[in-house]
């Protein structure tokens, strides 16, 4: 999926729910804030799952994982450096990180600024 295939996919989701970013309460665990903005399945079962994130400099949200769900990061503001199967690059405002089931990945702020993120993760785990 590329990432201007979602401007059709999310709005068709959106349809049916809508959020309000001044309603959805910030959660901080460790160094990293996150708001939940959605949880759910599709009319077919596929779960989804959006959370946007905020990342201190010099922090990383957990060690480097990997999981059976694939994962979109959309990167808001700030730089990450994005590690995906031991190869690492630099992303900035805009960008995308494409994370593929059971490829081991991670990321850190290494900008001087708060980096805001989101994360779509599609799929579940089973």
């Amino acid at each position: 999926m590329r990432r201007r295939d979602l401007a059709f996919f999310l709005p068709a989701l959106a349809a049916a729910q809508t959020f309000r970013n001044e309603d959805i309460r910030p959660v901080r665990n460790g160094t990293l804030t996150s708001r939940q903005m959605l949880k759910a399945k599709t009319h077919t079962g596929f779960a989804l799952d959006l959370h946007e994130s905020e990342l201190p400099a010099g922090e990383a949200p957990h060690p480097p994982h990997h999981h059976v769900h694939e994962e979109l990061l959309l990167i808001r503001e700030g730089t990450l450096e994005v590690t995906v199967d031991g190869k690492s690059m630099r992303l900035g405002p805009g960008s995308t990180a494409y994370l593929q089931s059971n490829l081991e990945h991670g990321w850190r702020n290494v900008g001087t600024t708060t980096a805001r993120y989101f994360v779509l993760a599609l799929g579940d785990d089973q």
